[in-house]
Formats: C-alpha cells, sequence, structure tokens
C-alpha cells in the first residue's frame, strides 16, 4: 500500500514540507497539492498526511474542505496531520486543534507543527505591507523544523 500526502501551500512553505516529508518516508508516498488533485482513488492508500500553511489563523479553505469532504473515507485511514505556521508552542498546538475536524484530529497517529516561512518576493503588495507592519521584518525568515518532520515520519514508517 501508498501513502498519500496532500496539502495546501500559498506560497510554498506547506509543498516544501510535504516534499521532505516524503523523502523521509520508506515506502511508496505520492504528494499533491488539494488545488491541483480533486479526484483521488483512496483505495490504493492506507495512510493520508494532510498539511495546510495557516493564514490570519485558519487553515487554507482548500484543506478545510478536502477534510470535510472526504471525512467518511479519511476516518478509515492511517492518518497524520500537520501545519506550517510562523507561530510555535501553545499556539502551533491550537491551530492544529482549530484546523482540522475534531474526528481526524482523535484519530491522527501523529499531530505536527512544521515551522514556517515568510518569502517577501512571494507575497503581493498587501500582504508585504501587513507582514512588515506586524513583524517588523524586512527581509525573509524561515523557521522549518526539520526535526518535527523526521518525527512525524518516523512514526509513520513504524506503522
Amino acid at each position: 500500500m501508498k501513502t498519500l500526502i496532500i496539502y495546501g501551500s500559498k506560497h510554498g512553505c506547506s509543498e516544501k514540507c510535504a516534499i521532505k516529508l516524503s523523502e523521509k518516508l520508506n515506502f511508496k508516498t505520492d504528494v499533491f497539492n488539494v488545488k491541483h488533485k480533486k479526484n483521488i482513488d483512496f483505495k490504493s492508500y492506507d495512510k493520508v498526511i494532510i498539511g495546510g500553511s495557516i493564514y490570519i489563523g485558519n487553515i487554507q479553505k482548500e484543506v478545510k474542505k478536502f477534510c470535510l469532504d472526504n471525512i467518511e473515507i479519511l476516518k478509515e485511514k492511517k492518518i497524520g496531520l500537520y501545519i506550517c505556521s510562523m507561530s510555535d508552542g501553545e499556539k502551533a498546538e491550537e491551530l492544529i486543534k482549530t484546523s482540522f475536524p475534531e474526528e481526524l484530529i482523535s484519530r491522527a497517529i501523529s499531530k505536527a507543527y512544521f515551522g514556517g516561512e515568510l518569502i517577501l518576493n512571494k507575497m503581493n503588495l498587501f500582504e508585504k505591507f501587513i507582514i512588515k507592519k506586524v513583524t517588523k521584518l524586512d527581509e525573509d525568515t524561515s523557521n522549518i523544523r526539520d526535526n518535527n518532520i523526521a518525527r512525524l515520519a518516523e512514526t509513520f514508517n513504524r506503522i
């Protein structure tokens, strides 16, 4: 059987993390952006990892819709969940809980926070303005947590 990693990404951080995660898994893995993959044959997957990035406190609506539209099928799979966000600690834990349906959170084998990135040249003018105003940053920054990616992969490699 195979593993599916399905993610939502606006500026590429969740995609980058999904690819890093797939490289650490010891079995055949398909990686898809939820925006570009509409029809998934879930029969060929026994494990599904779902992730997305957080903007203004919410995961992408496509990720939420994917989870809700496929909740019954997903509840039959071994599930992993991750978010990408510049928040960490307790705030990141809370964001995981509010980003996915409770039915998936309660069944998830692993839940993880992978960190985030702010890459200014990938943002529109409004996003740049807000980021610079709120964070006081004038340059790109990344806090991707490779150890958290590895930990989720290790958990899935054991099951």
